[in-house]
Order: structure tokens, then C-alpha cells, then sequence
């Protein structure tokens, strides 16, 4: 059950980006990889469950250079494949999780910082972030750093969501109460763990999206 928010006791907003702010197709770098590597997408997903890197790269634990590099040797090994992709090609591929970006959101989010402290925290890496704010600025909208007060990208902290620490460093750094906070995000885990330390978690599931949560919110 959702909780009912309380625009009296808010004031902040915490915003996850992937199919909250930017709908997201988490199938669509296993496609896309696959295709270059002239795989079935079922081999390719499946060395990607079995080799988790992305993990690492998500936390900070290896950069974009390690990360590009773990892809073309994973698919070497098991693709006759030309091998040694360029940095864009890999870039390119992973890049295609991001959906179009609703300006509409965007705009929401502009109208409702001035009444809100506003936050984003993301599970994500910095080449998702890089074409975020390339597509932003390109919409003639803010990057993500200027939208909000403060971003909290999980490859910056090292830890992610659900870890019950990544919400306390959110809430410690910002300086902020959790019952005076709202937190909206797409993923049932991650919610669980903020309403745990007190959060007014939302979890935003189709059909509806985010413009329908913050609806009632002034």
C-alpha cells in the first residue's frame, strides 16, 4: 500500500532517475551487445548474470576504461566477432537502457524545487549519466547537477540501493529528517529499505509515472 503523502509535512524530495525521471529498456544493451557480437541475446545475458561486473562499475569499484575493457574481453572469448570495439560503440550500446526523456518531467521537477529541497539518488554509472545530461542540455533544460541541490550517484559512494546506508548518507549529508522526506523510485526493494528508516517511500509503477504521484504536491 502507498503511502499517502502530506504536502503539510514535506519538505524534501528525493528522485530515483531510471523509470522514474527517464524511462528506462533494461533489455536493450543485452540486444545491442548481442548484435555486435553476432550472439544469441540469451548467451550474451547469460554471461552477463554469470560475470558481474556491472556491479563493480555501478559502484564505483572500476571506471569506464575497466568497464569497456571487461566487455571486449567477455565477448571475445566467446564471439568470432571483430574485436577491439571503440569506447563509442560500447558507450553507444550501453547507452541504449535510456528511453526518450519527457520534458514534461523536467519541467514538473523545476516547478516543485521551489517549494521542495530536491535530491536525486541513482543506482547508475557515469557514462548514463554523461548522455543524460548531453540530452538535457541538448533539450535546452538544466544538466541533472543543476536540476537538483544534490546528486548522489552510487558509483560516487560506493554502495547502492537497497543498502540501508546509502539512504542514511542522503539523509546525514543533506542534512534533512526522513519523515519530512519523500522518496519515489521504481523498484520494490528500494522502497522497503527507505520506509524502513522512516522515509514516505513511493513506488512508482506503470501505467501510471511520476507526474501522477507529485500531482497533489504544490
Amino acid at each position: 500500500m502507498q503511502p499517502t503523502l502530506d504536502p503539510a509535512t514535506l519538505k524534501n524530495l528525493i528522485f530515483d532517475l531510471g523509470d522514474v525521471i527517464i524511462p528506462i529498456d533494461l533489455t536493450a544493451p543485452i540486444r545491442n551487445f548481442a548484435m555486435l557480437a553476432n550472439m544469441p541475446e540469451d548467451d550474451v545475458r547469460d554471461l552477463w548474470q554469470q560475470h558481474d561486473f556491472l556491479n563493480h562499475y555501478e559502484t564505483g569499484l572500476i571506471d569506464d576504461d575497466a568497464f569497456r575493457n571487461h566487455v571486449r574481453q567477455l565477448i571475445s572469448q566467446y564471439s568470432d566477432a571483430p574485436k577491439g570495439w571503440a569506447d563509442e560503440v560500447i558507450d553507444t550500446a550501453w547507452n541504449t537502457v535510456l528511453l526518450d526523456l519527457p520534458v514534461e518531467r523536467i519541467e514538473r521537477i523545476k516547478q516543485l524545487r521551489t517549494r521542495y529541497r530536491l535530491f536525486l539518488l541513482s543506482n547508475t554509472s557515469p557514462i548514463h549519466i554523461r548522455q543524460v545530461n548531453q540530452v538535457l542540455t541538448g533539450m535546452g533544460q538544466p544538466a541533472l547537477e543543476e536540476l537538483f541541490e544534490t546528486v548522489f550517484y552510487s558509483y560516487d559512494l560506493r554502495m547502492a540501493k537497497p543498502s540501508p546506508g546509502i539512504y542514511q548518507h542522503v539523509l546525514t549529508q543533506a542534512g534533512i529528517r526522513a519523515e519530512e522526506t519523500a522518496f519515489f523510485d521504481d523498484n520494490a526493494l528500494n522502497i522497503r529499505a527507505a520506509a524502513e528508516l522512516g522515509i514516505q517511500a513511493v513506488q512508482v509503477q506503470p501505467p501510471l509515472t511520476m507526474l501522477d504521484y507529485v500531482k497533489d504536491l504544490s
